[in-house]
């Protein structure tokens, strides 16, 4: 098995998500121990974002971690873990609802692929950016 961020890696759609992770020095900590469980965007939900918003918070590096940090649970959330009606504390201190009425949902964004098991934690596939 591999860690969260080379099951990133080798999935091949999430480019911006592992870039933005490497821009924002949050590697090391997301090949830790963890457990974690990354709500991670594709390159799609990227590119959905307003002309420039990616290339902004490249350049914000605050920013862009307050972003990041705001897909990651500690912890390993499976599917079955969740709730409607949740609400799950994110890294950066932010909470992060779901919906299960009507498909699973995290704040509006679609869990398109659930429980991608790593070595240290889960990935949750959503089709949106999450902003805290």
């Amino acid at each position: 098995m591999a860690t969260i961020v080379e099951t990133a890696v080798s999935a091949g759609s999430f480019t911006t998500l592992v870039a933005a992770v490497g821009a924002a020095g949050l590697v090391d900590t997301l090949n830790g121990e963890g457990p974690f469980t990354v709500f991670a965007p594709t390159d799609d939900a990227f590119a959905a974002l307003p002309e420039g918003t990616v290339e902004g918070l490249l350049a914000d590096i605050p920013a862009l971690t307050s972003i990041l940090t705001f897909h990651v649970v500690s912890g390993a959330v499976h599917a079955a873990d969740l709730t409607d009606g949740m609400a799950a504390a994110t890294v950066n201190g932010a909470e992060l609802h779901f919906d299960l009425k009507d498909g699973a949902k995290v704040n509006g964004a679609t869990i398109v692929t659930a429980d991608i098991v790593c070595d240290n934690g889960v990935i949750h596939v959503i089709d949106a950016v999450l902003l805290p």
